[in-house]
């Protein structure tokens, strides 16, 4: 199966999933209060699904893993500012729970397609 469009990628809809969670959790005051993690977390999130869009949108694979690269690192930045939220008692423990299992999972898949893209001939558009 080809994919045509980033928006078909598993990755880039649980990322889009995991920006939405953040969101929905920031709008809820204290945490909605505290403007700098709260954008902080909004950013990493947003981040991480839009890495994944641009590294696609450039067409050669060495890019996009370098884009994945990006994006992965604002998913474990998005799971420090758990802690951080936690911590400061803007999140619940289920909370801090669910996003832990969001972040891991879509890491752990980020890291599974950059090995992919890594032993795949394939090398994009921009390569043909």
């Amino acid at each position: 199966m080809t994919i045509e469009r980033f928006e078909d990628l598993e990755i880039w809809q649980l990322a889009k999933e995991l920006c939405k969670f953040v969101y929905e959790i920031t709008e809820k005051e204290p945490f909605s209060k505290d403007f700098t993690l709260r954008n902080q977390i909004r950013s990493s999130s947003g981040s991480t699904m839009d890495n994944i869009a641009e590294g696609f949108e450039r067409d050669g694979s060495k890019e996009f893993i370098q884009f994945l690269s990006v994006s992965k690192g604002s998913c474990g930045e998005c799971r420090s500012q758990s802690y951080r939220a936690s911590d400061y008692k803007y999140i619940d423990h289920s909370t801090l729970d669910e996003l832990l299992k969001r972040t891991t999972t879509l890491s752990k898949k980020i890291a599974s397609f950059m090995a992919y893209l890594k032993s795949s001939t394939i090398k994009g558009i921009k390569y043909k």
